[in-house]
């Protein structure tokens, strides 16, 4: 039975930011990854944000795009008729609202720049603790990344190869992220803010 990736929380900035897709066998079925620059080899991710935006741009079926925004940048998401159940909770939903969204990322090509997007395999409704509670997870996993890429691992030395990273960026981007916290510093301090 064919095991399930773990979601990666990756926060918008960095998800942007990435550009390097692979996989790592030349089978049709092999699992199709996305390296970020923090060394997230992600093949599902979860995220949860403010649903913005949402536009039917199909012709003939119902086809999604969606921004979803974090407190650093916006997800690109699109779902249609190999994505029912996500598109069916996109032409119900009505921005702004918090959702929680899991999927697969995905990378295609404009006038020589790569852009990412998501394309979702649910998204339902959430309230703002939850939205909070991944703000700390996703900053806390990926500071875990960022200490990480001194150990030279395979994923992390290509996306060191690849990204050459700045660290002073991602560690800026998770304290702007923290700062947004609707409960404060108290919640904040769970994180060891000396790390970054």
């Amino acid at each position: 039975m064919l095991k399930r990736e773990v979601a990666k929380r990756v926060f918008a900035l960095e998800f942007r930011e990435s550009n390097m897709a692979f996989k790592e066998h030349d089978d049709q079925y092999a699992p199709q990854y996305l390296l970020t620059p923090t060394g997230a080899k992600c093949n599902r991710i979860f995220i949860v944000g403010t649903l913005t935006e949402k536009e039917d741009v199909g012709t003939n079926t119902e086809y999604w795009r969606a921004r979803v925004t974090d407190p650093t940048g916006s997800f690109l998401i699109y779902a249609g008729q190999y994505q029912p159940e996500a598109a069916q909770a996109l032409s119900s939903i009505e921005p702004p609202q918090f959702v929680a969204v899991v999927g697969k990322p995905n990378t295609y090509e404009i006038g020589g720049e790569i852009v990412t997007s998501v394309r979702p395999e649910s998204i339902q409704i959430v309230d703002a603790d939850t939205y909070d509670l991944w703000i700390l997870d996703t900053a806390r996993q990926t500071l875990q990344r960022l200490k990480r890429l001194d150990e030279g691992s395979e994923d992390v030395t290509k996306a060191k190869e690849h990204y050459s990273p700045n660290i002073g960026h991602y560690k800026q981007m998770v304290l702007d992220a923290l700062k947004t916290l609707s409960k404060g510093a108290e919640e904040v301090s769970v994180i060891d803010l000396s790390e970054i």
